[in-house]
Parts: C-alpha cells; sequence; structure tokens
C-alpha cells in the first residue's frame, strides 16, 4: 500500500507576479521561504510558508492561460485555509478590500465557512476549526 505523509506543497500559476505575492504575503500572511527568477524561463518561484511549514510555490509565467472555476470546472476546486475565528478573518478581509461572501454553515460538518477569490480568481476558502 503508498504511504503518503502529507501535502508537500500547493503551486499557483498567477497572472501578475507582484499582486499575488503581495496578496499572500501581506493579506494572507504567508511568508517568504525562497524567491527565485529563473531567467531561461522569464519566471518566478516563491516559496511560502504558513506558520514555519512551507505549504505554497507561486510562480509567474509569461502569458499563463486563464483556468475556468466558475460554473465548476474540472481540477483543482479550492485550498482552504483552516482559521480559529471565523468572523475576525472576515472582517479582516473586507477591511483590506478583499470581496467576501457571507459566512455559511457545513451542513454535514456544522462548521462555518466562507470563499474569497485570489488576485487571479482562485477560490479560496477560510474554515473555522
Amino acid at each position: 500500500m503508498l504511504e503518503l505523509n502529507k501535502v508537500h506543497h500547493i503551486a499557483i500559476i498567477c497572472s501578475d507576479y507582484q499582486k499575488s505575492k503581495q496578496f499572500y504575503t501581506e493579506i494572507l500572511g504567508l511568508t517568504i521561504l525562497q524567491e527565485i527568477y529563473r531567467e531561461e524561463r522569464d519566471s518566478y518561484k516563491l516559496d511560502l510558508a504558513l506558520n514555519g511549514e512551507y505549504i505554497v510555490e507561486l510562480f509567474s509565467f509569461p502569458n499563463p492561460s486563464e483556468r475556468l472555476s466558475r460554473p465548476e470546472a474540472c481540477g483543482l476546486r479550492h485550498l482552504a485555509f483552516e482559521v480559529n475565528d471565523i468572523e475576525q478573518t472576515r472582517d479582516f478581509l473586507v477591511q483590506n478590500n478583499i470581496s467576501s461572501e457571507t459566512i455559511r454553515i457545513d451542513e454535514f460538518s456544522a462548521k462555518r465557512f466562507f470563499f474569497i477569490a485570489d488576485p487571479d480568481g482562485l477560490p479560496l476558502e477560510f474554515y473555522e476549526i
């Protein structure tokens, strides 16, 4: 049987590197582990951590194709972050001019959650523990 330990990282290709870098670091609070410019690909690779744990690779590429996310498209559906206080999280994002849906309740777990979109429209979920 295959033994997986954990999810190592999530890779995201963005359309505007500086805008996405600012969003993931200054708004979401992920910390930069390493930033590399790969001249042969005209591409940045930014390694980001959450609470000291490597979690996201943010890439830039010249002219990436768009990905459909609505209506629901095949592929990655969303990236979810666990939070302690759902209202405080939503209030912070709204105060930083991030459009947010209203807080909902998961019908199966009875936990509260809501979605926003990153600068490229990637759905991001915040889920209260």
